[in-house]
């Protein structure tokens, strides 16, 4: 069985990005490498914050669609509630 993985990560500049991966170890890599997303790029390194794994794609996709649309406090709420790491 797959999982499918929707994660925050809090970027050097304090700022957060959402978003999905089947690798969770190797798409972080590529985040501070400047491989990864164009956000992110200028903002290393990075750090998980927070992670949720799903069995399917549209759900992780869904989880991701939600984060990106709170606002900054709403999102700080979400991340207490579960965050890895404060």
């Amino acid at each position: 069985m797959a999982k499918y993985y929707f994660y925050v990560l809090k970027c050097s500049d304090g700022t957060f990005y959402g978003g999905y991966t089947v690798d969770l170890e190797k798409r972080i890599k590529m985040h501070n490498t400047k491989k990864g997303a164009k956000y992110t790029r200028s903002r290393t390194p990075v750090t998980l914050i927070y992670h949720q794994a799903f069995e399917t794609k549209r759900e992780a996709l869904q989880a991701e669609y939600r984060f990106k649309k709170l606002t900054r406090k709403k999102k700080e709420a979400f991340l207490k509630k579960g965050a890895l790491e404060s």
